[in-house]
C-alpha cells in the first residue's frame, strides 16, 4: 500500500498548484485522476487562459486606474452575498482581491507566465455602479491561453515527480475518502482499464482492479458539476433563473461530472450554496465536438443585436457582453432555451472571440506574427475558427439580405420569425447610427466601449448601418444555454481546509478550485466577473499546498 503526506483527488489546475506548492515544502504527494495521463491540467487546458488581475503595469499601459477597494466594491456589488452561510465565502472574496492586487501578477511572473497586452472587459454590469459588473478592464489573457497558464505549473509537478516528491496515479476512481475517528486516513477506489482516447474524448470506466492509498492529508479538487447535464438540472435554482433549458450544450468534458463531491460529504464535508451556478447564454454547437453534447461560448464585443426566440429583442442589461445571469433569466422567461445574435461581416470580423485555447491557436501560440496574421491581415474575414463556426456550424446562417436570413433562421428555429418585425428594430436601430448621440441603450454602450482604447482598436466595431450591404454579409447564429462552472461547493476556511456541517474543520480533508466554490463553498457569491475562475483554481490550490495544517 502506497504512503504519501498528501492525496490530492484531481490533477487539474487546483491540483497542480496545491501538489506544486507541497513539493516545493519536500511533502510527498499521490495525485490520481479517474483520466489518463492525456488529460493532465483537466479542463483549464481548454480555457482562454483569462486572468482577473488588479492594478496591473497592462491595465495602466492602456490607461486603466483600477484599484483594491473599486475591485472590492466591484466584486461584492456582484456577490451579493444573503446567506449565514456566506461568512467564508465572503472571507475568501476579500482575500483573493488582496490576491489579485498584490501579489498575484508578480508570483506568476517571476514563474513565467505572460499576458496579451490588450486587458479586455468582460461582465461590464448590470447597469448601476453598487451592482454587478467590472466597473474597468480586469480581464487579462495570458500568452499560451489555458496551455499557457497551466505550463509552469505543470513543469514544477513534473520536476518534484522526477525527484520522486510527486507520484501521479492516473486511471484510478476514488469511491471512498477513508476516515478513522472522525479524521482522514487516505483514500481507496477502482483502477480503471487503461483507454489511449486524447484529451477531452469521454473514456471507459471498466474496472481493472481496486486500489487503497494511505495519508493523514486528502485534498479535494475534482471540479464541478458542469459535465452532468442531471446534476445541474437537480440543482438548478428554477424560483430565481426560471425553468431549467429544455436543450443545453456542455462548456465542459464529461468527465466534470460531481461524483466527488457526494464522496466527500460522506466523509465529512458539507456543500453550500449548491443552488449558485454560472452557465452562458451566447453557446453553439462545436461543429467539429470533443465531447458529447460540446458547445463553444462566444466572447461577443458589444454590437450584436440580441433577440429572443420570438424576435423581440431584449431589453438591457441584457446586452452582448454585459450580465451573464441577467440575460439567462431574460431568455427563460420567454419560455424558450435559445435566442439570437443577428449583426454583419464587420461585427464577426472585430468582435467575435471563441472561448478556448483550441479556439485561438494564435493566442495559444504565444505568437505575434500569428496574432497579427490572424486578426490585423485578415482582410475583412474574421479569425480562422470563426469562420470555420460561419462555414460549418449548425446554428449559423449567412445571408446578403434580411428576407433570405430570415428564411435561413426559420429552416431551424423552433418559433417562426416574422421579417417585417425583424426590419423594423434592425432600421430603428440604424437609424441611431448617423451621429454620436443615441437614445439607444446599445448605441450608447457601444459608444462608451470605443472610449476604450483596446475595444476601439481590437475589440468593438465602428457603428454602422446593419440594412447597408456594404457592411454585410448578414449574419444570426442560434445561441444556446452553455454549461460551464459551478459557483457553489464545499465549505472551507483559508486554508482550504473542509468545513463540517457543525462549523469546525474536518481533520486532514481539505478542498480547492471548482468543488469549493473556487474557495469557501462559493467566493463568487450569485456572479462571477471573469478570470476568476482559474484565478480562483490557482489561489485556493495554492492555499490548500502551503496550509501549515498538513504537516
Amino acid at each position: 500500500m502506497e504512503h504519501a503526506d498528501a492525496i490530492i483527488v484531481g490533477a487539474g489546475l487546483a491540483g497542480l498548484a496545491a501538489a506544486a506548492e507541497l513539493g516545493d515544502r519536500g511533502k510527498r504527494v499521490i495525485v490520481v485522476d479517474q483520466e489518463p495521463r492525456s488529460g493532465l491540467g483537466g479542463q483549464a487546458f481548454w480555457s482562454l487562459g483569462g486572468l482577473f488581475m488588479v492594478n496591473t503595469p497592462e491595465q495602466r499601459r492602456m490607461g486603466i486606474r483600477d484599484s483594491r477597494d473599486l475591485a472590492l466594491g466591484d466584486w461584492m456589488g456582484s456577490a451579493q452575498f444573503d446567506r449565514p452561510e456566506d461568512a467564508w465565502p465572503r472571507k475568501w472574496a476579500e482575500a483573493y482581491i488582496d490576491f489579485a492586487a498584490g501579489e498575484m501578477r508578480p508570483w506568476l511572473h517571476k514563474m513565467g507566465l505572460r499576458w496579451f497586452p490588450v486587458v479586455g472587459w468582460a461582465e461590464r454590469g448590470g447597469g448601476f455602479a453598487d451592482g454587478h459588473g467590472n466597473s474597468v478592464p480586469r480581464f487579462h489573457i495570458t500568452w499560451g491561453t489555458g496551455p499557457g497558464t497551466l505550463e509552469h505549473f505543470t513543469r514544477r509537478c513534473l520536476e518534484h515527480e522526477g525527484a520522486g516528491l510527486i507520484v501521479f496515479r492516473f486511471r484510478h476512481q476514488v469511491d471512498r475518502i477513508d476516515m478513522t475517528n472522525g479524521a482522514a486516513t487516505g483514500v481507496s477506489g477502482t483502477v480503471l482499464t487503461d483507454d489511449p482516447a486524447p484529451r477531452g474524448v469521454s473514456t471507459n470506466r471498466d474496472p481493472a482492479g481496486d486500489f487503497a492509498f494511505k495519508a493523514a492529508s486528502v485534498i479535494v479538487t475534482s471540479g464541478g458539476i458542469g459535465g452532468n447535464f442531471e446534476m445541474v438540472r437537480k440543482a438548478w435554482p428554477t424560483d430565481r433563473l426560471g425553468p431549467a433549458p429544455e436543450q443545453m450544450i456542455a462548456g465542459v468534458p464529461a468527465h466534470v461530472d460531481g461524483r466527488m463531491i457526494a464522496i466527500s460529504e460522506q466523509a465529512g464535508g458539507h456543500v453550500i450554496n449548491g443552488d449558485r451556478m454560472w452557465h452562458y447564454t451566447e453557446g453553439v454547437r462545436n461543429w467539429n465536438p470533443i465531447w458529447p453534447a460540446h458547445g463553444i461560448r462566444i466572447l461577443p464585443g458589444p454590437s450584436s443585436m440580441w433577440f429572443d426566440a420570438t424576435g423581440k429583442r431584449f431589453a438591457p442589461p441584457a446586452l452582448p457582453g454585459f450580465d451573464s445571469m441577467g440575460t439567462l433569466r431574460a431568455i427563460l422567461a420567454t419560455g424558450y432555451d435559445y435566442s439570437w445574435f443577428v449583426l454583419t461581416q464587420k461585427i464577426i470580423k472585430k468582435e467575435f472571440a471563441l472561448s478556448g485555447s483550441e479556439q485561438n491557436p494564435d493566442f495559444t501560440s504565444g505568437s505575434w506574427r500569428e496574432v497579427i496574421r490572424q486578426r490585423i491581415l485578415s482582410g475583412k474575414r474574421a479569425t480562422g475558427p470563426v469562420e470555420a463556426f460561419k462555414e460549418h456550424g449548425a446554428d449559423f446562417v449567412v445571408a446578403d439580405d434580411l428576407d433570405t436570413l430570415v428564411a435561413g433562421m426559420n429552416r431551424i428555429a423552433k418559433v417562426p420569425l416574422d421579417p417585417a418585425a425583424l426590419r423594423a428594430q434592425i432600421a430603428a436601430r440604424d437609424a441611431q447610427v448617423d451621429n454620436a448621440f443615441s437614445k439607444d441603450a446599445q448605441m450608447m454602450a457601444i459608444h462608451a466601449a470605443r472610449h476604450y482604447r483596446g475595444d476601439r482598436l481590437i475589440r468593438t466595431a465602428k457603428p454602422h448601418r446593419f440594412l447597408d450591404p456594404a457592411n454585410g454579409p448578414l449574419i444570426a447564429v442560434k445561441l444556446h444555454v452553455l454549461t460551464r462552472k459551478t459557483l457553489g461547493g464545499l465549505q472551507t476556511n483559508l486554508d482550504s481546509q473542509m468545513i463540517g456541517a457543525d462549523g469546525a474543520p474536518v481533520p486532514g480533508l481539505f478542498a480547492a478550485g471548482e468543488v469549493a466554490g473556487f474557495g469557501g463553498g462559493g467566493y463568487h457569491g450569485y456572479n462571477a466577473l471573469e478570470g476568476t475562475f482559474l484565478g480562483g483554481c490557482i489561489f485556493s490550490g495554492r492555499n490548500a499546498g502551503r496550509s501549515q495544517a498538513i504537516g
